[in-house]
């Protein structure tokens, strides 16, 4: 089954940056279209980001395009997510997720298309 453990995470100030790491063991994630998701407190989990298998093709949120960044690391079996400019309004919990969707398509923001998921990463922005 392997494991996603996420991680980066912690305590910036708004307008500062982190880079959120996700490493899988027991699985190869180069089989997979990665992405990453976030749950904030009371909110429904939501996409942020997703790369194809080969890192040719990424997606964004609207919320996010332009400041976040989503790469990966076959050989390392790695996803990233770098984050710039963070605002209060991106703390969440991020979480990494596997897909075997075929091509990267609006169908990757969705949550259900996601079948095996990390233990998340808290990322706290203060104002």
């Amino acid at each position: 089954q392997g494991r996603l453990l996420e991680s980066g995470g912690g305590l910036v100030q708004a307008g500062g940056s982190l880079r959120l790491s996700c490493a899988a063991s027991g699985r190869s994630l180069k089989n997979y279209i990665l992405g990453w998701f976030r749950q904030a407190p009371g909110k429904e989990r939501e996409f942020v980001a997703a790369i194809s298998r080969s890192a040719a093709t990424t997606w964004y949120a609207d919320s996010v395009k332009g400041r976040f960044t989503i790469s990966r690391d076959n050989t390392k079996n790695t996803v990233y997510l770098q984050m710039n400019s963070l605002e209060p309004e991106d703390t969440a919990i991020y979480y990494c997720a596997t897909s075997n969707i075929i091509t990267l398509t609006v169908t990757v923001m969705n949550v259900r298309n996601y079948d095996f998921w990390g233990q998340g990463t808290q990322v706290t922005v203060s104002s």
